[in-house]
């Protein structure tokens, strides 16, 4: 390659993927390593550190040991969000595992805040649902077992923190976390981007122990800690996964809806000001990302909790693997079988952690095809359902972006698009975080414009187009809804609108 490249690196829960950009932008070449997870308990979900490590520096020295003439420019990053880990501050070796943004240990905290008056602060200042998923509650768990005084962590010996900080300290030497990224910590204030001494306390998570938030572009220095990097190489641009695949599809345009398909699902997109108004329940406030000298860039968000693991699931009790799921589901005629998949609970648009896992609507007769395509449709019902909160919030959303590996579908996604009642438009790229990280760190470097890339992102997508009539629609959905009041409780606890933040 005789022209700059950017080499993208996203670390996500199965593996981490390397891409090689040249300056026009086209994928010039792909590498990945895989990634396993432990499950030592009930709802705890674990990662090792050094393995993490191990697949982000394997997928670069494999894409530049194939590529010793590319001429890299920059590195960008983009990581999976919510996972904890703590490690030395002098060293930066790990003290603990990564705790997976899966794990559930600080379940029953949540539960006491939530049921609590510190609920709605809390939504105010960090925009999220009281919720383990995000880090204050793990981070808290890793210090009780580390430091129960908390003494070492007060004195900056030891450092807690998300992905995207430890492999900043492991590829440039540097403490810091990036600010979309520390946005959902559960511990930023939104309004100040810095961490608020209020959910400190409350959570019991020293400030000193945390790295300092920055932009996305940083600086953060040069990745000389990537092996076989050049010297002096910068690190251009960090973003969390979720916000990457957003800055992928939009290139900071805002009204552009993407969903990610990936163990659970992430709907997102950019608002003008999301903190002007109330808005739904069930859609949190979050930053997607900030480049230097410009002020943040806010986004409204919905997670659903299991999508991806609904297919594995039922790919487990057929005895068969996610590939053959999607095929069975494809042999399948219409079905009235309905699962609804809360295994931990439901996230968007219920955000109902009391839900319990329902299969319905089948009979004795009833084939494997029909588990296996209940299973690939609650992926398409509950992005349905949470795609039309962003109508209430935003207007009327033409469109709707797809990628992840389940995008690849095209069952699936005529489906969405027939339930959302609009097209989908697919990415032609399955590595899309990884993709919009490197279109941002080379919007830094001068690489490109942001209307460059912009052009880049329409047209390297596919429409699908609807094809079913609202009548057939109604009916789906109202099976659906009917399954999903079967799996929650009577009265459960409502999702906190989101106000404006209010809060001294």
């Amino acid at each position: 390659m005789t022209t700059p490249a950017i080499l993208a690196l996203d670390q996500g829960t199965s593996g981490t993927k390397a891409l090689l950009l040249d300056a026009g932008g086209t994928v010039r070449a792909t590498a990945m390593r895989p990634l396993s997870q432990a499950h030592p308990g009930p709802g705890r979900v674990e990662q090792d550190p050094e393995e993490l490590w191990a697949s982000v520096a394997g997928a670069a020295g494999d894409l530049l040991s194939a590529h010793p003439d590319a001429d890299i420019a920059g590195v960008a990053l983009s990581t999976q969000r919510e996972s904890v880990l703590a490690w030395e501050t002098a060293t930066g070796n790990p003290l603990s595992p990564l705790l997976s943004w899966q794990d559930r240990r600080g379940a029953a905290r949540c539960a006491r805040l939530a049921a609590g008056d510190e609920a709605e602060e809390i939504t105010a200042r960090t925009g999220l649902p009281v919720d383990p998923m995000f880090s204050a509650t793990k981070a808290a768990a890793l210090l009780d077992g580390l430091d129960p005084d908390r003494g070492a962590s007060r004195a900056g010996r030891i450092r807690v923190g998300t992905v995207d900080a430890w492999l900043l300290r492991r590829i440039t030497g540097r403490d810091a976390t990036e600010l979309g990224n520390a946005s959902r910590t559960q511990l930023l204030d939104l309004d100040t981007g810095a961490y608020s001494p209020y959910l400190l306390d409350l959570f019991g998570v020293p400030g000193s122990a945390l790295p300092q938030p920055v932009p996305s572009t940083g600086p953060f220095g040069p990745a000389d800690g990537l092996p076989g990097m050049r010297t002096g190489v910068p690190l251009a641009a960090v973003l969390a996964d979720s916000h990457a695949a957003l800055f992928a599809h939009s290139a900071g345009r805002a009204g552009v809806l993407k969903a990610t398909y990936g163990s659970g699902s992430s709907l997102m997109a950019l608002a003008p000001d999301p903190r002007t108004a109330e808005l739904p329940p069930g859609l949190a406030r979050t930053i997607a990302w900030q480049s230097a000298g410009e002020p943040p860039a806010r986004a409204l968000e919905a997670n659903i909790a299991a999508s991806g693991t609904a297919v594995r699931w039922a790919a487990r009790l057929l005895g068969t693997d996610e590939a053959a799921v999607a095929a069975l589901a494809d042999q399948a005629e219409e079905t009235t079988a309905v699962l609804v998949p809360a295994f931990e609970g439901l996230g968007a648009p219920y955000w109902d952690r009391e839900a319990v896992a329902v299969l319905s609507g089948f009979s004795q007769a009833a084939p494997r095809a029909a588990v296996a395509r209940a299973a690939i449709e609650s992926v398409a019902f509950q992005v349905a359902e949470t795609a039309a909160l962003f109508d209430r919030a935003l207007g009327p959303v033409p469109e709707l972006y797809a990628d992840g590996g389940a995008s690849a579908n095209a069952s699936l996604m005529r489906l969405q698009a027939d339930l959302c009642a609009r097209p989908v438009r697919v990415s032609a790229h399955p590595e899309t975080s990884a993709l919009g990280a490197a279109h941002l760190a080379g919007l830094s470097l001068g690489l490109w414009t942001a209307e460059e890339l912009r052009r880049r992102s329409r047209v390297s997508t596919t429409a699908v187009e609807p094809g079913r009539g609202a009548a057939w629609r109604a009916e789906r959905l109202e099976r659906w809804r009917d399954a999903v009041r079967r799996s929650r409780p009577t009265s459960p606890r409502p999702y906190p609108s989101l106000r404006p933040h209010l809060s001294s």
